[in-house]
């Protein structure tokens, strides 16, 4: 296994630098075409405008986002890629572009609605690019990790000072790792929703952040998914026909 990157048991999300996880950063070890918010944890979400499709172009895999039924926004995230480029996950995000919500606050965060869908490529175990190591296997595990430490990016106890708000985040990140690791686990529950028109199973959980799903497609992706505000029961994945028209 490469140094610096971990993963849940039977082949799950590489895991990067702890400061990358507290920004929020959904990647393996390089963003591509794209930005995150920033580490102190008092930033916006980017605007869509200093987001770019040239990253999503690069991925040699479709990338999904919610279906017909919803009409509402849809934006450019960020997409994960390893040291040599090679694209392995990224984030398409609805509804209202979220802030930063303070844990226990009830200000105007707690009104926004959204979805944010993460598509993970399916990869086997296989040599790093230099060949001085191993990648671990991707699975539902990576996309649940993913989608966990997303919505993490948006919830920051926001009254706490920075040495004990980067302790919180350490232990919630931790904490999405391990769930994680256990999809069959007691903290998670089943839930069918239609991929591309079929019903597709997915482990579901709700926290008092928002939801995540995780679940794996016929196309050789899994998908994650987060929010807040919009219910997930409701909601349906498909392939973009079209990803850079979100440019």
């Amino acid at each position: 296994m490469l140094s610096g990157v971990r993963t849940p048991e039977g082949g799950g999300p590489l895991r990067t630098d702890e400061s990358e996880e507290a920004a929020g950063y959904m990647e393996t070890t390089s963003r591509v075409g794209a930005q995150a918010p920033a580490a102190d944890g008092t930033a916006q979400a980017v605007p869509s405008a200093r987001r770019t499709v040239d990253g999503y172009l690069l991925a040699p895999f479709p990338w999904y986002g919610l279906d017909e039924a919803f009409t509402g926004q849809r934006w450019l995230m960020q997409v994960g890629a390893t040291a040599d480029g090679s694209v392995e996950h990224g984030s398409i995000g609805h509804g209202d572009e979220p802030s930063v919500r303070a844990e226990g606050s009830l200000g105007n965060s707690d009104k926004e609605r959204f979805a944010v869908v993460v598509t993970v490529a399916a990869n086997p175990v296989r040599r790093s690019a230099d060949g001085t190591g191993v990648l671990e296997a991707t699975s539902v595990s990576s996309a649940a990790w993913l989608a966990g430490v997303g919505l993490l990016s948006y919830t920051w106890p926001g009254q706490m000072d920075h040495s004990l708000r980067d302790n919180w985040l350490d232990q919630q990140t931790e904490t999405a790792w391990v769930l994680a690791d256990d999809l069959d686990g007691a903290d998670w529950s089943s839930l069918s929703l239609p991929v591309d028109g079929v019903p597709t199973p997915f482990h579901y959980r709700e926290s008092e952040y928002g939801w995540v799903l995780a679940g794996s497609t016929k196309e050789s992706v899994h998908l994650g998914a987060y929010g807040r505000g919009m219910s997930a029961y409701g909601l349906g994945f498909s392939v973009i026909k079209d990803i850079a028209a979100y440019a």
